[in-house]
């Protein structure tokens, strides 16, 4: 009997460690995980890795676009992937983040991470 696929997630943030931990996080719940340090680098793996579920964006970080200006990118070109937004020096406003996304404050909690997800609809399997 095949094995069910884990739900795959793309986490993009341009702080190596903090993305290392955010990575191990969701690896360690049972999700397939994917990484880019940038919007730019997140386009790209939106545009060449099929089934990603869900994107988890810091706001803040260099290249063509931020965490918010990506977040509604992908809610106009991959309407069926989940959004969860999250930075530790902003708070954006409701009406700035992309449809149906949630926001996270840094230092991210499993627990929240989970929780977030979850409200989601989004599960490892």
């Amino acid at each position: 009997m095949a094995q069910a696929q884990k739900t795959r997630l793309l986490v993009v943030e341009d702080d190596g460690l903090i993305r290392l931990d955010l990575v191990d996080m969701l690896v360690d719940a049972g999700f397939d995980v994917v990484e880019a340090a940038n919007a730019d680098e997140a386009l790209s793996v939106l545009h060449n890795t099929d089934g990603i579920a869900a994107l988890l964006t810091d706001i803040d970080m260099p290249g063509s676009m931020n965490g918010l200006a990506l977040a509604k990118h992908v809610h106009g070109q991959w309407p069926g992937c989940r959004i969860v937004v999250i930075s530790g020096r902003y708070h954006p406003d409701t009406d700035l983040l992309a449809p149906g996304s949630r926001f996270l404050t840094k230092p991210l909690s499993e627990a929240a991470v989970r929780r977030t997800f979850i409200d989601l609809d989004i599960r490892p399997l």
